[in-house]
């Protein structure tokens, strides 16, 4: 998507009228927020699809997690079902504008995401009284997760688990693709734009790859201002790094070629939290898409020992010096 967007610059300027974001913002609140059998239901009456995946028995953890980037919640089923063995319960949501949910393609503002995440958090909470619950995002779902979590009305969590947190933000881009996206985004908000031809793999998992394009539900082409959007949550999210006390286990893949190294050694170069509280794995054989990779029961593995134990080091061996070799591979 970088290469398009310093592609289209040159069109972009020659617009005159500049055109505002053409983002989908909550309404009013008009009920109480609730927990449904298959939705999710907000204050401004949006339904947003839910999807559970719970053990035969009571569960013993909660898992409610954040799908990334133009993807839905159909995401977590391989893992989630995988937990579930293990007396593990995942709530995923259609987040607003993506999947089923409502204004499907439309940015609704980083507030609003945080927001939701923060009702799902504490309607599950009310669902299960006394059991853990953890807040899982994946990409810009780690994102939201971090913001949330940091925010002024931060919901009740005993962690977080951030899947290859997407924390690209302006600081760590090149002027070309900051000047490119804020041309774009002001003039054409409505001109959508793929990765296709960019070379880069989210996966090694073909398999996965081939079904996840097939999928109606996945977003394809993406508004200007939806691209801004997300930039202007990446921001956030690296901001929000040095007030991110939350107890977190952390996972990125080396071969991640959606969020660089970089943004993602800064935002661990600024956590907040006690090191043995926020634990990251950096995964040899990993890419951006950790849960769907093929070596991704080993991340389904760790995270679900991190659960049932956040002190002791993870079966794969992934966070032994992870902080370390990825500030180092990031120098480099």
């Amino acid at each position: 998507m970088a290469r398009a967007l310093r592609i289209l610059l040159l069109l972009a300027v020659a617009v005159l009228p500049a055109c505002a974001p053409g983002y989908v913002l909550p309404g009013p609140s008009l009920n109480e927020p609730e927990l449904e059998k298959s939705e999710l239901v907000t204050a401004d009456g949006l339904r947003l699809p839910m999807r559970v995946w719970s053990p035969g028995e009571e569960p013993r953890a909660i898992i409610v997690a954040l799908h990334g980037f133009n993807d839905h919640s159909t995401a977590f089923e391989m893992p989630a079902v995988e937990w579930a063995r293990h007396g593990i319960a995942t709530y995923a949501y259609d987040q607003r504008g993506f999947g089923s949910a409502p204004n499907t393609g439309r940015w609704p503002g980083m507030a609003a995401l945080a927001r939701d995440a923060g009702t799902a958090i504490r309607l599950v909470r009310a669902r299960h009284p006394g059991l853990p619950v953890y807040l899982l995002g994946e990409s810009m779902g780690g994102a939201i997760a971090m913001v949330a979590l940091t925010g002024a009305d931060a919901p009740p969590v005993d962690g977080a688990i951030l899947v290859a947190p997407a924390v690209w933000g302006r600081q760590t881009m090149g002027l070309g693709k900051r000047l490119a996206l804020a041309t774009i985004s002001s003039t054409m908000p409505w001109l959508t734009l793929s990765g296709r031809g960019l070379g880069y793999r989210p996966s090694d998992n073909e398999d996965m790859l081939r079904a996840f394009s097939r999928d109606p539900l996945v977003i394809k082409e993406t508004r200007a201002d939806t691209v801004k959007g997300l930039v202007d949550l990446m921001d956030a999210a690296l901001a929000a790094s040095a007030r991110f006390r939350t107890p977190a286990l952390i996972l990125y893949g080396e071969k991640d070629q959606i969020v660089p190294r970089e943004p993602t050694a800064l935002m661990l170069s600024r956590l907040a939290g006690a090191a043995d509280r926020q634990r990251v794995a950096v995964y040899p054989e990993g890419w951006h898409m950790l849960l769907r990779d093929l070596q991704a029961q080993v991340v389904w593995a760790d995270i679900r020992a991190w659960i049932e134990d956040p002190a002791a080091p993870l079966p794969s061996g992934a966070d032994r010096d992870a902080r370390l070799r990825l500030e180092r591979e990031a120098a480099s």
